[in-house]
């Protein structure tokens, strides 16, 4: 008796070391993956991807492609915690009114869903159950994203869920900086500044490179005389800490895996698309 326990618990041991041994890929990054283990992953041990979308524009005194390598980095910190992959980023997109500055690109509302539609139906047809975007620019991009996300998922029998994660984190600003930010402000710059920080440029910065976004109402310009653009008047401006910005990252990152996690959770209970 005594040996067919010891044989029983060294079989359970076994079975469970290689059942966790199967679920980690060499990479999470679905660039880096051959087919043979993309087909070894999916679905059967992977059935979420992180989906990085940003667009190319001006950041104050932060790179062009911010929006870009936020949600890039956010994907990479979560994807392990999340057991997803991660899908090549989607570097450009609707940038709006900020798209006459130097080095700014932008892809027209049309071509941007079309391409993104495809984009998700493949990802669906790849086997993805749960199909999660990271989106790292605002505006109109983020309503596109979400009208795609419904649609593909209704369509293909998916889960999606579009994040912004500058809202998500809205808490969490307000309780790290003192008050509100703003794009390329303290909030956004603070999470650069941690992952590039010899791409931040304090040595450039003035505060009137700064104008709120929609207060005092009763105006517009094109192109948007500021490149950072902050969320209340007087408020949000950059402080390049680095204490606060590692503090912030991290915070973020966590708020970000919870959300998702406890997405993914209440469609399983209720058994959608299973």
């Amino acid at each position: 008796m005594a040996f067919r326990t010891l044989f029983l618990s060294i079989l359970l041991i076994s079975t469970v070391d290689s059942a966790l041994a199967q679920v980690q890929p060499t990479t999470r990054e679905m660039n880096l993956l051959g087919w043979q283990e993309f087909g070894d992953l999916v679905p059967e041990q992977v059935a979420t991807v992180l989906i990085p979308t940003g667009t190319l524009e001006p950041h104050g005194v932060l790179p062009n492609g911010s929006d870009n390598l936020v949600p890039e980095a956010m994907a990479r910190e979560l994807a392990e915690r999340l057991n997803a992959l991660i899908a090549p980023t989607l570097n450009y997109g609707v940038t709006g009114d900020l798209d006459a500055f130097p080095g700014t690109f932008s892809i027209g509302a049309e071509a941007y869903e079309a391409f993104v539609t495809d984009l998700m139906r493949g990802l669906a047809r790849n086997g993805f159950k749960n199909l999660v975007i990271l989106n790292g620019h605002g505006g109109g991009q983020t309503a596109i994203l979400q009208r795609v996300a419904e649609e593909v998922g209704r369509e293909e029998r998916v889960r999606t869920l579009v994040t912004n994660w500058w809202s998500i984190a809205g808490d969490i600003t307000l309780e790290v900086f003192g008050e509100d930010g703003g794009h390329a402000g303290n909030n956004e710059s603070a999470y650069v500044q941690a992952i590039v920080p010899d791409h931040v440029h304090p040595e450039r910065y003035s505060e009137d490179m700064a104008s709120p976004g929609s207060s005092p109402p009763g105006w517009s310009a094109y192109p948007f005389p500021s490149s950072i653009i902050l969320y209340q008047e007087g408020q949000g401006y950059p402080d390049f800490d680095p204490d606060k910005a590692a503090t912030y990252f991290r915070r973020v990152n966590d708020r970000m895996a919870e959300l998702i996690a406890s997405t993914i959770e209440k469609w399983d209970r209720a058994g959608i698309f299973q």
